[in-house]
């Protein structure tokens, strides 16, 4: 499966590398990406204004295509240097978003529309404070991370951002399907790396010739896949289960389809596992594409919090 996905998003990289003009081969284009000052930030607030000024365009889009959204909000703030060496490049969560600004080389800034889609919003952070906020469900529905489902969605809202209009130039677009790529490229990985025997660099050169990632996160990446067999696997399969609801949706529907309605529906139900949420997309479209929040607009708003 990896290996396909693979092939499939190869092609569509080497017509986004057409697009932006580039003349060479695609390895040279990923030296271009890895190398050219343009492409990275100069200081740390730099990258925190850019990812900052990203999620707030995002924040003027997000109501056509959510239509319960969360009365929290969060914040942007670097990874704490303590941690940033070993750290992933960004980590959502209901009350911060963080971006890492260590080693500002290895940060691309056409990574970064992506990056704040899945990490901030509408991914991991507003994913949290939706699932917070939901009440009548058990504490680990509203607080636990089942990785099919939420890197699933997380990888989901990634493309979404195509539809929403966030990726402005073919660089930015080329680091979205960069970042699909490394999610297919982690199906190849990981079983090569547990099933049959690849060794740690076999495994990083794969993502270097794959992918525009930095050397560093590559490396970072591939010890976690060594480290947690099977975990990377999960948000690609997340990502195509959700798309293949999407499409049963669209066709079931018809004219009835609704891209608020529908992103509601896979975020009411907090945190389950996928053949759970394959039964309550079914129920979705056997109600005609019902509002899955109707009904449910006063007990969903959270509880009441005293002033500070």
């Amino acid at each position: 499966m990896g290996l396909k996905e693979v092939e499939r998003i190869h092609a569509e990289m080497l017509a986004t590398m057409q697009a932006s003009g580039f003349k060479g081969s695609f390895p040279e284009f990923l030296q271009f990406l890895r190398t050219d000052p343009r492409f990275y930030a100069k200081t740390g607030d730099e990258l925190l204004m850019r990812a900052a000024w990203i999620s707030k365009k995002q924040d003027g889009k997000i109501g056509r295509y959510i239509g319960h959204l969360s009365r929290e909000r969060f914040g942007i703030d670097p990874v704490p240097m303590s941690i940033a060496p070993f750290y992933t490049s960004g980590r959502g969560g209901a009350d911060v978003c963080l971006m890492n600004t260590y080693d500002l080389p290895s940060r691309p800034l056409y990574n970064l529309t992506a990056l704040v889609l899945h990490e901030c919003s509408p991914g991991h952070s507003l994913q949290g404070q939706i699932a917070n906020e939901l009440q009548g469900l058990p504490a680990f529905r509203r607080s636990n991370h089942i990785s099919a489902y939420g890197e699933g969605w997380a990888l989901y809202v990634e493309k979404l951002g195509r539809e929403m209009g966030m990726y402005e130039t073919p660089y930015d677009e080329f680091g979205r399907e960069t970042f699909e790529m490394w999610r297919a490229c982690r199906l190849v990985v990981d079983t090569g790396i547990h099933h049959y025997g690849w060794t740690r660099q076999k495994a990083i050169d794969y993502l270097k010739t794959n992918t525009a990632l930095a050397t560093h996160d590559i490396e970072i990446e591939v010890d976690r896949y060594i480290t947690w067999p099977g975990q990377a696997l999960a948000y690609k399969l997340g990502e195509m289960d959700i798309e293949r609801m999407r499409a049963k949706a669209e066709a079931a529907l018809g004219p009835k389809f609704d891209i608020r309605a529908f992103n509601d529906a896979l975020l009411v139900q907090g945190s389950v596992p996928l053949p759970v949420l394959n039964d309550e997309i079914e129920r979705y479209i056997t109600s005609g594409g019902k509002d899955p929040f109707a009904g449910l607009a006063d007990s969903s708003r959270g509880p009441e919090r005293a002033p500070d």
